[in-house]
């Protein structure tokens, strides 16, 4: 199986999707997304309140305030972030890496009630949690291979999957609202803005002036292409939030990822980035370089551009970040490879 078949069965990079997921708080109503209250739960009895959530799936009526939350796909590492009660998750490892020693424990601590893949779902051990609300944070294709009738017996079902790479800030926000659980998570979005807000200035006299390109993991060495990825994708939404700019556009969008990343034969590596000052590229966690990234960059094609000539290449890490504590990672990281900038 190829990897990028791998990634669209997890629900990861190669997102052939078309969602458009909406929810939210008062806050949320005033820009459009349609969340109502229900009806007024008698005084001191938070629990009985209702509202009406507008998800993947339909409007929903949902716990104004869910007690026992389970979550599935995207929507476990941005409902661990944001402290919600959880009751079961499914399986996550490709965020492991990226979670904080805190919420790692959080996760492993967690009973599981569903592997990597949709299909992979245990509905018996989900009603077992006894939730009062799951929130479903796969692509749309994969909402095919559970059975939601099922799930919907058990309790109120809210699917919020992925888009768009960078669409990752405004699904996670509804995810965590969905459950309640936004005092937490606008915490950590301001941490994670303040911290890219200081990249920005530090950098301020040297990335905006540089026409970026990205070379991403997801190309396949036997197909003989790579991966390249344009603003908003995965390896560079997190970058122009300090004010990267990666030039160009998908010749033939597509939805999901591929309105924002395509996969030209490395013949066409002089044409993709002829013109790029830089060029960042995908590593994994550890800073080590993937198999499809490595093939790019032991061709002759390769050596032979501008920017690598100059030197003017830089790894990023945590490309895959989908919550506001895992791309506080992929600053930090980005500003280790940026720093031999300023001594330029």
């Amino acid at each position: 199986m190829s990897i990028r078949r791998s990634a669209v069965l997890a629900g990861a990079l190669a997102l052939t999707l078309g969602l458009t997921a909406c929810g939210g708080s008062s806050d949320a109503e005033a820009e459009g997304n349609g969340t109502t209250d229900n009806t007024e739960a008698p005084e001191g009895n938070g629990s009985d309140e209702t509202r009406v959530f507008a998800a993947d799936n339909g409007d929903i009526t949902i716990p104004a305030d869910p007690q026992r939350v389970v979550a599935t796909g995207y929507a476990v590492p941005a409902l661990i972030e944001a402290g919600a009660p959880l009751v079961g998750i499914s399986s996550w490892q490709r965020g492991e890496p990226m979670m904080s020693e805190e919420d790692l424990a959080t996760y492993q601590e967690i009973p599981q009630i569903a592997g990597e893949l949709a299909a992979e779902t245990n509905y018996e051990a989900i009603a077992e949690a006894d939730p009062d609300l799951i929130v479903i944070g796969v692509p749309a294709p994969v909402l095919g291979d559970l059975d939601l009738d099922r799930l919907e017996s058990i309790a109120p079902v809210v699917a919020i999957g992925p888009t768009v790479p960078s669409a990752w800030r405004e699904l996670s926000r509804q995810q965590a609202d969905a459950a309640n659980s936004l005092e937490r998570f606008d915490e950590v979005q301001a941490e994670y803005e303040a911290a890219a807000a200081e990249l920005a200035e530090k950098y301020a006299d040297v990335l905006p002036d540089l026409e970026l390109g990205h070379v991403g993991a997801y190309g396949e060495v036997a197909g003989g292409t790579f991966q390249r990825e344009f603003g908003g994708s995965w390896g560079t939404n997190v970058a122009e939030d300090i004010g990267a700019s990666y030039y160009g556009e998908v010749k033939e969008p597509g939805p999901g990822s591929r309105a924002v990343s395509e996969y030209p034969s490395i013949e066409e590596l002089p044409d993709a980035f002829a013109d790029a000052d830089a060029i960042t590229y995908t590593v994994n966690a550890d800073g080590s370089v993937p198999e499809t990234v490595q093939y790019v960059m032991d061709s002759e094609l390769w050596k032979n551009l501008p920017a690598v000539e100059a030197g003017m290449v830089f790894p990023v890490r945590y490309t895959e970040a989908a919550t506001y504590r895992q791309a506080t990672m992929a600053l930090e990281a980005l500003d280790e490879s940026f720093a031999p900038l300023l001594d330029r």
